[in-house]
């Protein structure tokens, strides 16, 4: 009698799809990042269609009332509710964000795959460009666009775009030279694949870790410079909701009514700082070259190397 065949091993089983999501979740940074952004996004939706009170509604019989009810946060000195304004400039600051992320993204890897994936003469130009442009702040460039085509919300979004799209061609242009020599990129090559399939399928995933970096500190910036631009008088109009605007107009009441700065202040710190974090989570959960517990990536950065049994 023959004996039995050994049952043979079960199949890994492939990672989930979303399982970067848990490990996102683990982590404080990301955790706080994602909390923060979702508060934001989902206040700048429930403003699309809801506010306590109109936020350009003016009522002088009712200026610089304390926080309380029905303004929780209190009115400014023409008697608006600033709930009702930090919602409305949720939405100013969604729509600044994600335009600049997306004019970012179409910038920065463009710039990268030319000065990665072209002739040596074409890789040496798109270098130079790129050196000039980043010598540029990104409000020196919002500025001397306004100057031709006028403050507006657009302004602030193709200055930071191209600000931080040339940032992150710097940055992720030097991820795909080392990339584009590995042997996943040349088997590809030899299969058949053009340089734009190999580009999508194996040199962008492999750097998308630091491109998800820079383009969190963009849209962070996005932020910023959207407040200090419409601060100064370049980015968001009278008429439209902005909380840098909104910080604008009420500094200049910061010794008598100190309270009604602090909110503005505080919703423009916590976006900011929630983005940062965001994307540094985000590189941790995401980079393959990283281990997924916190332990781990906690040795990884102390350089630490684990004991093997």
């Amino acid at each position: 009698m023959t004996d039995a065949a050994p049952a043979r091993p079960p199949a890994p089983r492939r990672p989930s799809r979303w399982a970067w999501l848990g490990r996102l979740w683990a982590l404080s940074t990301g955790r706080f990042g994602l909390i923060v952004v979702a508060v934001v996004a989902v206040t700048a939706l429930i403003a699309r269609f809801w506010t306590p009170f109109d936020p350009q509604q003016v009522d002088i019989g009712n200026r610089w009332a304390p926080p309380g009810w029905p303004h929780l946060l209190g009115t400014d000195g023409t008697g608006r509710d600033i709930l009702s304004l930090l919602m409305a400039g949720a939405r100013t600051t969604v729509f600044v964000a994600i335009g600049a992320g997306l004019v970012a993204t179409v910038i920065g890897i463009s710039l990268a795959a030319l000065g990665a994936l072209t002739v040596r003469w074409v890789r040496e130009s798109v270098a130079v460009f790129v050196d000039i442009l980043i010598a540029f702040p990104v409000l020196i460039i919002a500025m001397m666009i306004s100057a031709v085509w006028g403050g507006s919300l657009w302004v602030v979004i193709w200055a930071v775009g191209i600000g931080f799209g040339v940032n992150i061609a710097r940055v992720t242009r030097p991820e795909l030279r080392r990339v584009l020599h590995s042997d996943f990129v040349l088997a590809g090559r030899a299969s058949g694949l053009t340089s734009a399939q190999n580009l999508g399928r194996h040199l962008l995933p492999n750097v998308a870790p630091v491109f998800i970096v820079q383009l969190s500190w963009g849209m962070a910036v996005a932020v910023l410079a959207e407040a200090g631009l419409s601060y100064l008088g370049f980015g968001a109009p009278v008429t439209e909701p902005s909380w840098g605007l909104l910080l604008a107009q009420l500094q200049q009441f910061i010794g008598v009514h100190p309270l009604s700065v602090v909110w503005p202040g505080l919703a423009i710190t916590l976006t900011v700082l929630g983005l940062n974090l965001l994307g540094d989570g985000l590189r941790e959960a995401t980079d393959p070259t990283l281990s997924r517990s916190p332990f781990a990536t906690r040795r990884a950065r102390l350089h630490i190397p684990e004991v093997v049994s």
